[in-house]
């Protein structure tokens, strides 16, 4: 072999790889693969070692970590006369068909309502029982927890939340608020499931002509869960701080609630709190601001008109209503007689929902869903 043949030779063998073939880049490079429900069946299509990556269990849990703040929005589950039920939001190939994700319940539908979905977290109340079930649609497990002490869900008005603990995917906790409307007093409790226990009550007044519950979806922004209370004259909003366990209230300006106005509680542009005002086909976004003195206003931010951005015909623009808001996709749910529409908050971007139902208030589910067979390839879920 000559000089020149010898030194070819030398030069192939010691080409820089592609980061593909590297052992320990190309797991890196997959885990940023979009969250979409059929990316990961369609990777696994590319050779048999990928396939083997993405289908291990550890990679699949550092996949649902990884994109746990950015999931997408796979649908939307609702109380119905059969119980709970969930609705597909997506197109194919990343629809989950509705069968997908079942509870299978052991009692009868009308002692469960929903009451909660982040984090790809499902919070339902057992009224019967009295405790409440936090389930993962995705994986199927399922913790039933009996209600704090205090708490009767058979008699008073309640709401929760449910949340994942910050940094951590297996602990959670849940969040309940019980209305004492004769005693004009909001009880809360908070759960830790890394401790298994409750925390003591706390308490603070609301006004009663506040209590004109409606059972509209909690939002999580920083570290604090708020609930609207809307009612006919005056509206507030519950805080229940999760760091400092502190519970209070603040005051919706008037002439964010007009009769027939609906609000909806929601992550404001850049963080914080707000709130989406919806009057017949004009929706108002608000966001509260704190100056450097400590006081709070509310500012008008964007203002929709949602008759000119929606393709609704003349005949078909006599109603909008809100029935939910989806807080890390920024995306409301709003009612038409034309069917149910999402649109995109900060990009304005919307699209129809391919069934139309009867849903009054719908709970978002975002999650990252890697895709059985029949969802863009044939990958077993794990």
């Amino acid at each position: 072999m000559s000089t020149q043949d010898g030194e070819m030779s030398a030069a192939l063998h010691h080409r820089p790889r592609s980061p593909l073939e590297d052992e320990d880049l190309l797991p890196e490079i997959l885990l940023r693969l979009p969250p979409q429900p059929s990316t990961l069946p369609r990777a696994s299509a590319v050779c048999k070692r990928w396939r083997r990556l993405v289908s291990d269990r550890g990679f699949l849990r550092r996949y649902r970590r990884h994109h746990r703040r950015s999931p997408p929005l796979l649908g939307f589950f609702r109380n119905d006369l059969r119980g709970i039920s969930y609705t597909p939001a997506m197109e194919a190939p990343d629809r989950v068909p509705a069968d997908r994700f079942s509870a299978h319940l052991d009692d009868v539908g009308y002692h469960f309502r929903l009451l909660s979905c982040r984090h790809g977290l499902v919070l339902i109340s057992h009224s019967s029982r009295n405790q409440v079930l936090v389930w993962d649609p995705v994986t199927g497990n399922q913790h039933r927890i009996a209600a704090p002490l205090g708490f009767d869900m058979n008699s008073t008005p309640m709401d929760g939340a449910v949340l994942r603990v910050a940094g951590d995917a297996h602990h959670f906790q849940v969040v309940l608020v019980s209305y004492k409307q004769e005693d004009e007093q909001a009880i809360v409790s908070i759960y830790l499931s890394e401790t298994g226990g409750w925390s003591d009550l706390i308490s603070t007044p609301v006004p009663g002509e506040a209590m004109d519950y409606e059972g509209m979806p909690a939002v999580l922004v920083g570290h604090s869960i708020y609930w609207l209370l809307h009612g006919d004259d005056i509206s507030v909003i519950l805080e229940v701080d999760l760091h400092s366990q502190i519970l209070a209230v603040i005051q919706v300006p008037t002439n964010m609630f007009a009769k027939g106005q609906y609000l909806m509680v929601m992550r404001a542009e850049g963080g914080g709190l707000g709130i989406l005002s919806l009057s017949e086909f004009t929706a108002e976004l608000w966001k509260r601001n704190t100056d450097g003195d400590g006081v709070a206003s509310w500012v008008l931010g964007q203002t929709i008109e949602l008759d000119k951005l929606l393709p609704l015909s003349s005949d078909k623009r006599s109603h909008i209503s809100m029935l939910a808001y989806a807080e890390e996709n920024n995306v409301a749910f709003l009612r038409t007689v034309a069917g149910i529409f999402m649109v995109q908050l900060e990009s304005l971007q919307f699209s129809k929902l391919p069934e139309n139902n009867n849903a009054v208030v719908c709970y978002p589910f975002e999650s990252v869903y890697a895709a059985e067979a029949g969802i863009g390839g044939a990958m077993e879920l794990v």
